[in-house]
């Protein structure tokens, strides 16, 4: 894993100063404390900053062809390198290093950008050739993120994290609104979105081929998921399929020339993950646990069963409301605000990952791939009721219903029917949207002040995701719902928080369970084989039984929660409080502070939940400080 950063200039060959790409590089040195460079050509400039991983003592970047004609920076992982590598030779390509990036460079000189279709890995990558050509590109699901940005001398400036743009001086830092309203939505900003105005993030499954002499194009979309078709076989026969390409993804993600291990959290996904790497390794997993100090958040009675299990050098560590101090820290590593309170976890558990191995294998990804989360069970079992009803009935019926219903945020869950009258009442698209979200519209239009709603100017976060389920190749609503959950909240929330968490303390994160052809063969599957009797990722842990508790395999879904509504009512109380006072969030003039004041306090008193709404507005607060003073 590592850093990449560069300047091209489109127009005329402008020098470019090599000290800007180093400081650029420079500002991403976490992502690659073993190594950079620097390499400059008339009107261009890459910079990289090194975690070796692979051919650890070669393969250093940025690095050109032996003819000097193509020049690559690299930020990933090609887990077929030694497969192309093998089929490059055959075509007369002599390689003079041992890893994978050279492998780019071949690539690129034998098949331009139709290379992409043959890279299974997670990368973000540019290549400068002789043609003046740059070339960016990301990996499909977006597991590597890429920035750019077009600067006041016409260069365009690209980065692997915010902070290498940052480090330019031509950046011009103004905060976009509509990233703002975006974020507060849904508690982290979408890839299609930026909280500094102008800079844009290279969209997961994409390229931007830029040639000198033209403008700057919009990215070129080379794959994406679609649950356009359906898997035919028997039961048994998927459920051996999709075992044999479990163990494959594992198995690839295991090769490294350097210490390597997993988080465990005692959940389906990363238990499947480890008990497939025990299977393959002749030495024990290193395995990595993060506990909470709130009972109903904590899981490492199950992790310890499944570390038991297999044998592994197991390590635990808990998280507690006095970690709160790492927020800054937090800050740092994500620059754009980001609230999904887990990150503080995943923090720390590739904190202690890395004093252990320099790479960790996870389990993301099986929940948008397979249908484990508990909103998708929800829309499907919805949408055969709305079925069943004309929409001007359930406009009627339903909606008069949820409007009128108690808001019971301190109910049981079965009395707390709101939201799943107000649900039934609307369209699926429009349903599915909201419930992804963390602070609802009709509360996000409480918190802006006038001021705030004339800026984001009647932009509506949900409308990407309304729009993402209407366009997707799908059959079924479960599809439709998966497919946004891939597109939109994976790249923007999931992927972006391992990224940033893992990358801040010099570990790479592998995600095996969103290998690109795992993903397309689940994509291929029933509904009925993702989602059985209330089982999210059925057909998943039908397959991994042989290797797994029941007690582990079907116990109610905890997932990787930081207990932060909890906090804001005990230990951070004065925490929440202080927002209705915050300067950064006043100069705005984009908030009713009053409104959140009263968020806060109803809060603290039980009335109300909205700790993660707390939570937004706490990293919102850290975030404007640090990005625009």
């Amino acid at each position: 894993m590592c850093g990449i950063a560069g300047l091209f200039h489109p127009g005329l060959p402008k020098p470019v100063d090599p000290a800007r790409v180093r400081a650029m590089a420079d500002a991403l040195a976490h992502r690659g404390p073993d190594g950079s460079g620097v390499w400059t050509a008339p009107g261009v400039g890459l910079g990289h900053r090194r975690l070796s991983i692979i051919d650890v003592a070669g393969s250093p970047q940025p690095m050109a062809s032996a003819d000097g004609a193509i020049t690559v920076v690299f930020n990933g992982e090609i887990y077929n390198f030694q497969e192309l590598r093998a089929d490059l030779a055959t075509r007369g390509h002599v390689f003079r290093t041992e890893g994978d990036t050279e492998v780019l460079i071949a690539g690129w000189r034998a098949w331009g950008p139709a290379m992409l279709e043959r890279l299974n890995g997670m990368f973000a990558f540019a290549i400068h050739d002789a043609g003046g050509r740059l070339f960016l590109a990301r990996d499909r699901l977006g597991v590597k993120p890429l920035h750019y940005v077009e600067l006041s001398d016409g260069a365009l400036a690209f980065a692997s994290e915010l902070k290498g743009l940052l480090a330019h001086p031509l950046l011009r830092r103004q905060v976009d609104p509509t990233a703002v309203e975006d974020y507060l939505a849904f508690g982290y900003v979408p890839d299609d979105a930026c909280i500094v105005a102008g800079v844009r993030k290279l969209p997961a499954g994409s390229y931007l081929l830029i040639e000198r002499g033209r403008p700057v194009p919009a990215p070129v979309r080379w794959w994406q998921p679609s649950f356009a078709d359906r898997a035919r076989g028997s039961r048994a026969a998927l459920e051996e399929e999709l075992l044999d390409r479990l163990r494959a993804a594992v198995r690839s993600r295991m090769v490294a020339d350097v210490p390597l291990g997993a988080f465990l959290s005692g959940g389906v996904d990363s238990s499947a993950v480890v008990a497939l790497m025990a299977e393959a390794s002749r030495a024990p997993v290193t395995t990595c646990t993060i506990g909470f100090d709130e009972a109903g958040h904590d899981e490492r009675s199950y992790a310890a069963t499944v570390a038991q299990r297999f044998a592994t050098d197991h390590h635990v560590e808990v998280v507690g409301a006095g970690d709160f101090a790492l927020i800054d820290t937090l800050v740092a590593a994500f620059d754009e605000p980001f609230a999904d309170a887990s990150a503080l976890a995943t923090y720390q558990v590739s904190r202690l990952a890395r004093r252990h191995v320099t790479v960790a294998l996870s389990g993301d990804g099986a929940d948008e791939a397979f249908a484990g989360y508990r909103r998708q069970r929800f829309q499907a079992a919805e949408e055969r009721v709305r079925g069943l009803f004309p929409p001007a009935f359930r406009a009627s019926v339903f909606g008069t219903l949820g409007r009128h219903y108690p808001k019971a945020d301190w109910a049981p869950r079965p009395l707390r029917a709101k939201t799943t009258l107000l649900a039934l009442a609307d369209d699926g698209a429009e349903a599915y949207a909201r419930s992804v979200g963390v602070t609802t519209p009709a509360l996000r239009h409480a918190l802006f002040s006038e001021v705030g709603r004339r800026a984001i100017a009647g932009h509506r976060a949900e409308d990407r995701w309304v729009r993402a389920m209407r366009e997707a190749p799908a059959r079924d609503p479960l599809d439709r719902a998966q497919y946004a959950d891939l597109t939109l909240w994976l790249p923007g929330d999931i992927l972006t928080k391992a990224d940033r968490t893992s990358m801040a303390v010099g570990l790479e994160a592998r995600e095996p369970l969103l290998d690109h052809r795992l993903v397309e063969f689940a994509a291929t599957l029933p509904p009925s084989l993702r989602l059985r009797g209330g089982q999210g990722k059925w057909l998943m842990k039908k397959a991994v039984e042989r290797f797994l508790p029941r007690e582990v395999l079907y116990r109610p879904k905890m997932g990787f929660v930081t207990p932060v509504s909890a906090w804001f009512r005990g230990p951070l109380a004065g925490e929440a409080a202080a927002l209705a006072k915050s300067r950064a969030l006043a100069e705005t003039g984009w908030f009713d502070l009053a409104t959140l004041a009263r968020l806060a306090e109803a809060h603290r008193a039980g009335r109300e939940e909205h700790g993660r709404t707390l939570w937004q507005f706490v990293m919102l607060e850290r975030s404007l400080t640090r990005l625009f003073g």
